[in-house]
């Protein structure tokens, strides 16, 4: 049986939707019974590295080259960060199983904690977030298209019964391990969340509730596009954003 509910195996083949697409450079990182295989993109030395979870559709080589060459242009490292099942990674992916192995991914980083940015795109908001929980050290975090709300996701999916729960169990381990509230009221670093004001799957209320939650946060809701295609649409000011937030946190890094 698994150790969660959030990892039993009807809502894992329910929620998430891995692909086999293995970027070209591995960076393998190794986390209990599983082997990740990231993609470590690092021309800067001594920058800070964005430590970026993708979303439940997309692999690590989606972001390869292009997207990596368009982050790395603004002065940081990335650590592109796959998920068990996903891409070459073996094991199987769960959700509480994949907050368990953010603390090995981090320490595999050739950096400490504080010159850590956690990044996370749509379900991946959710382990960005687990990241500052962990290492509230970390120099900033920035949410894309993320979800405030992971009982309403999952619940789009399953019903408490098919995971051998009612529904006040389930609430409960979601609010235990998910709760991105009460991980951002408790983070006291600088967050940036960016979203398209127009999102038919994760509505724009998500990135309200996930910036108000949050001790410092900026909030920008950009006009164009959904939310799989925010950053095509808004490309100019998306990078803008982002590059304000990270020359923010470089300029405390040297102060």
């Amino acid at each position: 049986m698994p150790r969660s509910i959030l990892d039993h195996p009807t809502l894992s083949q329910r929620y998430f939707l891995p692909r086999r697409e293995a970027p070209p450079d591995i960076f393998w990182i190794e986390c209990h019974e599983a082997r990740l295989a990231c993609a470590y993109v690092a021309p800067h030395p001594g920058a800070l590295i964005l430590v970026h979870f993708h979303g439940n559709g997309e692999v690590v080589a989606d972001y390869l080259p292009d997207l990596a060459a368009e982050f790395t242009a603004l002065g940081v490292n990335v650590l592109f960060v796959e998920y068990r099942g996903y891409g070459a990674s073996s094991g199987e992916p769960g959700l509480a199983r994949i907050l368990d192995d953010i603390p090995a991914i981090v320490t595999a980083l050739p950096v400490a904690p504080s010159h850590v940015v956690a990044f996370g795109r749509s379900v991946g908001s959710l382990y960005a977030v687990e990241l500052v929980r962990c290492f509230p050290e970390s120099a900033g975090l920035i949410i894309e298209s993320g979800i405030a709300d992971p009982l309403e996701r999952i619940l789009l999916r399953v019903r408490p019964e098919d995971v051998g729960a009612t529904a006040a169990e389930l609430a409960a381990e979601v609010r235990a391990r998910l709760d991105p509230q009460t991980k951002l009221n408790a983070y006291p670093g600088p967050v940036l969340v960016l979203h398209a004001n127009d999102d038919t799957m994760v509505n724009a209320a998500h990135a309200v509730r996930n910036a108000g939650s949050a001790q410092r946060a900026t909030l920008r809701l950009l006009p164009e596009g959904d939310h799989n295609s925010l950053f095509d649409e808004n490309r100019e000011v998306y990078l803008a954003a982002v590059a304000q937030f990270l020359k923010g946190l470089e300029s405390k890094q040297h102060t």
